[in-house]
């Protein structure tokens, strides 16, 4: 898999280097707020889920900005759980980078994986799950193209309270649809 290029953003293969910066993030309540993680995790831990044996078309991704001439990594992002019989895959996005927040990145970063799912993984369904919560991320999802298609109702307890979990998606005909209006 090459290296794909957004406008300002570009998603290229996780190397171990990247993971003292994963691991701070994982660690920042700031970031996990809107994540399913909920304990500290252990450098160890981020050395296995890197050393995961995974299905090669569900690497994960890290996420980059251009700045001046060098690249800056501010995230991971990926298609996992993909199901091939129904060609299915949900989406994950981590902006872990706090001061790259509320810049549009999210929003190009699952256009991108968008593209890379059903142009080179040929899925006809990307979906996420989102907390209903996390109003900033629900929006980046909406301008990405995602369809509110369900509600969990309290599905999540996190910092003491219950949230739902929405569920999003596009499928390949609307994503075709909206590309090619452009």
């Amino acid at each position: 898999m090459s290296v794909i290029y957004g406008e300002r953003v570009r998603l290229r293969a996780v190397e171990r280097g990247d993971l003292s910066k994963f691991h701070e993030w994982v660690n920042d309540p700031d970031v996990t707020r809107g994540l399913a993680l909920y304990l500290p995790m252990s450098m160890a831990d981020e050395e296995k889920w890197f050393d995961a044996q995974r299905d090669p078309n569900e690497k994960p991704f890290a996420i980059e900005i251009r700045k001046g001439r060098a690249w800056k990594l501010i995230g991971n992002c990926g298609v996992f759980g993909i199901e091939l019989t129904h060609r299915s895959g949900e989406l994950g996005i981590m902006i872990g980078e706090k001061s790259e927040w509320d810049k549009g990145y999210g929003a190009e970063v699952m256009t991108l994986l968008l593209r890379h799912s059903f142009g080179t993984l040929n899925l006809n369904r990307a979906f996420l799950r989102v907390y209903a919560g996390n109003v900033r991320a629900v929006r980046s999802y909406e301008k990405a193209g995602f369809i509110l298609e369900g509600r969990l109702r309290e599905a999540v307890y996190k910092e003491g309270k219950y949230d739902d979990v929405l569920i999003m998606s596009v499928l390949r005909s609307e994503w075709a649809s909206r590309n090619k209006e452009k």
